[in-house]
Formats: structure tokens, sequence, C-alpha cells
């Protein structure tokens, strides 16, 4: 199988690597920065996101044409940031090939463009793009998964989620081996939401751990933050059950938990004093958290959804309240049902 990564940051490459040990597979890294992908053809390492892991010889790499690429490719991966999801849609345009992206966000709506739906999921996205192609097949694929733990071939577990069974079937194909297991889920709205919200949450617990807030604090807002998401989930469509699954309570787990967590990271850092633009700017990665947290909260209340905990943590991101305000606005709420 013929498969194109686009997108040379952390988890694109370490989903290319993954994917290059399959002897059967061709897999092509590429990125729109020329220098970078030479840099990492010399070296055989992507020594910006992904240092010391040396890169599988299987592996080729690009920076020509992408639609081109994509043309010549029976999988068209979009491993860009869900801020470029939209113009990588655009620039590889129509396509036979099933598109899949690894994205997890809510796309930023525009000051202008407030009156429409604010932040729109991928497949929203890309139903926009390409309203005229009802042809073109897509997929999103997400899960509890750190890129280095992927690129090293630990253990891992993904769920492929796309509404066409052919998608499904062609990245457990693509992905599923020996280190990387695949699961098919046809719920596509609950993966994506799923993969976005747990982002934001994972903030919160970084907030609630920097200010040592204890474990007790830190199972509570995993759970509620879990109610938070399921209600938004169930709100656009989703399945309540996938929630339970890799991409809701497994990957808000993974990314509210573990040390390699750059959202729980950005939480970490502005309970210890710093400013967003510093925590940001340290990590030398994208917090796609940061990025979609207003988003998540603008298409609750859109929808009428409450999300506290998502509330506090935009409050906290735009500098409005500090991170122990937050905290005593969420333990001064009033007394409620589990169930709400």
């Amino acid at each position: 199988m013929k498969i194109a990564v686009f997108g040379a940051g952390a988890w694109g490459t370490a989903l290319a690597q993954n994917a290059a040990h399959h002897l059967t597979h061709q897999v092509t890294l590429w990125a729109r920065d020329a220098e970078l992908i030479e840099k990492i053809r010399l070296e055989s390492c992507n020594s910006r996101y992904l240092a010391d892991i040396a890169l599988s010889p299987q592996l080729h790499f690009s920076s020509e044409n992408p639609q081109q690429l994509a043309l010549q490719s029976d999988l068209i991966i979009l491993a860009t940031p869900m801020a470029a999801l939209r113009s990588m849609l655009v620039a590889i345009g129509e396509q036979k090939a099933p598109i899949v992206w690894l994205c997890k966000g809510f796309e930023n709506t525009p000051a202008h463009k407030q009156s429409v739906t604010p932040g729109l999921l991928g497949h929203e996205v890309f139903e926009q793009v390409h309203a005229q192609s009802s042809d073109m097949k897509y997929g999103v694929l997400s899960g509890p998964s750190f890129a280095k733990e992927v690129a090293l071939s630990q253990p891992t577990a993904l769920v492929a989620a796309s509404p066409h069974k052919h998608v499904t079937d062609l990245l457990v194909q693509a992905f599923h081996n020996h280190s990387l297991r695949v699961y098919a889920n046809p719920d596509m709205i609950g993966v994506e939401v799923g993969g976005a919200v747990k982002n934001v949450l994972a903030i919160a617990t970084g907030l609630c751990d920097g200010l040592n807030l204890g474990l007790n604090a830190r199972a509570a807002l995993i759970t509620r933050g879990l109610a938070e998401m399921t209600r938004l989930g169930v709100a656009l469509g989703a399945d309540r059950d996938t929630f339970m699954g890799l991409s809701g309570l497994g990957d808000l787990v993974l990314t509210a938990t573990g040390s390699l967590s750059r959202n729980r990271q950005v939480g970490l850092l502005l309970a210890q004093g710093q400013s967003l633009e510093q925590a940001v700017n340290s990590l030398g990665h994208v917090a796609e958290g940061v990025a979609c947290a207003h988003q998540v909260l603008q298409r609750s209340q859109h929808l009428g959804i409450e999300m506290p905990i998502t509330k506090a943590v935009v409050a906290v991101l735009q500098g409005q309240v500090s991170a122990e305000k937050a905290v005593a606005m969420l333990m001064g709420r009033d007394p409620s049902g589990e169930s709400n």
C-alpha cells in the first residue's frame, strides 16, 4: 500500500515511522518545509520533533507538490494541527484515495463569522471544503498515543473512525501491527469530540497538579471532565458508549496524567505562574488544547450544554482569572446530581 503522511511533526513522523516497518507498505513523509525534509533525510532523524530516534531506511520523504503525491497514494494521512486542516484539504484537492486526519480539535471560528456554527469538527471542515465531491471518503485516526512511544514501537491502541467501512478497514490494514492495535468504530463524531475535549481537560488537570491539590482533586477533574465531554458529544450526535473507549476515557486518562502530555504541561506551567505565552513557547510543539479550548466552549454554548471545567480553563487561558480562582469557581458551584 502507498501511504502519504502530510505533516512532519512529532505525530506524523511517528506514525510514518511505525507504518514503514511494514515491508509491504511504501510510506512517504511530506512537509512543506523543504529544508526540514532534507535535514531529516540526511540525518535519518527528525531532530526537531523526535530527537534521538533513528528513522527507518524504508521511509521516503518529500516536499514536492502535495496534490501530486496524494494522487499517487492509496491512503492519505493529514498530520497537521487542526488550524491547518482546511488549508491542507484545499492543497491536496479532490482525491480518489481516502483522506484521514490525525488532528484533535475544533476549528477556530474567525470573529467575522461568529454568526455561523462555531468550532467545527474535522469532518465538518471536510464537508465544507469538498461539498461538491460526495464520492470522496474520509476518516480519523485517534486514541491514547504519545508520538515518541509510537515511534519506538511501544504497545499502543488506536481507534479508526469513519462513516465508510472501507476506510476503517484500510486503516486497520495500514497500521495494525505487532506494536499498534487499531480498532474500528463507525462513530466519527464521538471519536473527534473525545480527541478534542480531552486536551482541554488535560490543561485543567495540569493546573490541578501544579497547585498541588492532590490525587482526589485530579480524579474528580478527570471523572467530571469525562461527563462534560460526553454531554457535548451526545448533543452533537455521538454514541455515548464511544466515550468509555479509547478516544474518550483512554485518551483522557493518558493526556491528563502522562508526563509526555503537552497540554498537561501547559497547565502545570500556568499554575507555577508562567504566562500563557511563556508556557506555550517552552514546549516547542503545538498544544491543541490551547488552540481549541475557546472553540469547545463556544460550540457547547451554541448547543446549550454546560461545561464548567472547560469554562474555567478558558478563563485562565484568557487571563481573566488565576488558576486558584478557577478552582474556587468550580468548588463553589451549586450542588447537583452526578448525572448532570
